[in-house]
């Protein structure tokens, strides 16, 4: 069956594919090396896929295209750039309606680095790096309590990241 006979058969079982159903083996173990070292070769991604390096660059940009992947960059330790205080805010809203007019203002606030609109009981979640303790106070009092629509907001200090990943390709 070929792509197009695929689409048709779908829609017409009314069967709605992943994105994950449409990636091969192939696809998924590229992810998994270059997801573990974003800075690996092609050539060396080539040679452990079993591809050539030309093939790896097509399957990499047509996994673009398609959303899969998504940004390319560097992580930077927010603490070696003195910005030492990692918080979480939850944020309750007057009216859940107004979670686009908030997001944007919050987006307007530059060390807001996460936005997340969630169930239970805040409205918004957010992650937050700050300087320091009174860099935080600033942020939350100047900026994020001042927007139009926050009623209240709780913040949850991070003490520690234990650690960081990105999800599984194969589990």
């Amino acid at each position: 069956m070929n792509a197009k006979e695929t689409y048709i058969w779908v829609k017409k079982n009314k069967i709605k594919m992943t994105l994950r159903n449409q990636l091969d083996e192939t696809d998924l173990h590229i992810l998994d090396i270059i997801t573990k070292n974003a800075r690996i070769p092609f050539k060396d991604v080539a040679t452990d896929s079993g591809i050539s390096r030309a093939a790896v660059h097509q399957r990499v940009n047509r996994m673009i295209e398609m959303g899969v992947i998504t940004g390319s960059g560097y992580y930077i330790d927010p603490k070696k750039i003195d910005y030492r205080t990692c918080t979480y805010v939850g944020i309750f809203l007057e009216k859940g309606g107004l979670f686009h007019e908030v997001a944007e203002q919050l987006n307007a606030i530059n060390e807001i680095v996460e936005c997340h609109y969630t169930t239970g009981q805040y409205a918004i979640f957010i992650k937050v790096y700050a300087r320091d303790n009174e860099h935080l106070k600033e942020i939350l009092s100047e900026k994020i309590q001042r927007i139009p629509g926050v009623s209240s907001t709780e913040t949850f200090i991070s003490l520690e990241e234990t650690f960081k990943r990105q999800v599984p390709i194969f589990s």
